[in-house]
């Protein structure tokens, strides 16, 4: 029986992140509601009007971001990894990045995907508070991501965890992609914001490779992990059947009945 592990302190942050995102989102759907009520009631009157919401969204979002700039234990291995404080050599220089050539695909996919609602953006079938849905829905379905299923590793990248992700601090950019479209000081300064983390990423990537290569950093190594969330997923995974073992035979027993 595989012994139930408490979650990290990492990982509890996840979870707030996923429900304080969450609540953030609700409120924005809440405000679009609104404004179909409203119909001549434009996004800029909505600042005004209701300026807490778009501060304290903007708030959160870009203190998140300025906070992945620097070294943090309270953030994932995935996005730690490119620090020189976290590389530890392993002795071998052989680096090995499996996944790095999906990246182009994966960055080609989300333009494309992304270009689809700009288009209807353009065409005045969405407005700029679906675009700003959009983004919160976004910010909810990364830490989905995290904490349970990611499509982008299962289908494209196959890495092993989000420790080992080539892309983990594309997350802000690709999160806040719709919001180029959306003018005004709050989105774009966003916007701006999670590019500099991307391009900060991608820089210290090509400069320094090894320590983005389990091959060449200990950090990357299953040992050192401060999140444990293949632990938790396997744990979820094992009660999820469970759970389907446990609806299978009550189903039978009550067809025998």
């Amino acid at each position: 029986m595989m012994k139930r592990q408490k979650l990290t302190l990492v990982s509890m942050l996840h979870y707030l992140r996923l429900v304080y995102r969450s609540v953030l989102f609700i409120m924005l759907l809440l405000e679009y509601i609104f404004s179909r009520v409203h119909p001549r009631d434009h996004i800029d009157d909505a600042v005004v009007r209701r300026p807490v919401i778009f501060i304290l969204i903007w708030i959160v979002f870009a203190v998140e971001m300025v906070f992945r700039f620097f070294p943090s234990r309270y953030e994932s291995p995935g996005c730690q990894k490119q620090f020189k404080r976290n590389y530890i050599k392993t002795g071998n220089t052989d680096i090995k990045i499996p996944d790095n050539n999906a990246t182009i695909l994966v960055a080609l996919i989300w333009v494309v995907f992304n270009c689809i609602f700009g288009a209807l953006y353009m065409l005045e079938i969405l407005d700029e508070r679906i675009m700003l849905l959009l983004c919160s829905a976004y910010s909810v379905c990364d830490m989905i991501c995290i904490l349970f299923y990611c499509p982008f590793q299962t289908l494209f990248l196959k890495n092993k965890c989000c420790g080992s992700c080539r892309i983990y601090n594309w997350d802000y950019a690709m999160m806040f992609t719709p919001l180029f479209f959306v003018k005004g000081l709050y989105s774009w300064s966003l916007l701006l914001l999670s590019v500099a983390l991307l391009v900060r990423w991608e820089i210290t990537f090509y400069r320094h490779p090894e320590r983005f290569s389990e091959n060449t950093n200990q950090y990357l190594a299953c040992r050192n992990c401060t999140e444990r969330l293949c632990v938790h997923k396997k744990q979820l995974q094992k009660m999820r059947k469970h759970i389907e073992e446990y609806t299978t035979n009550k189903i039978r027993s009550l067809r025998k009945d």
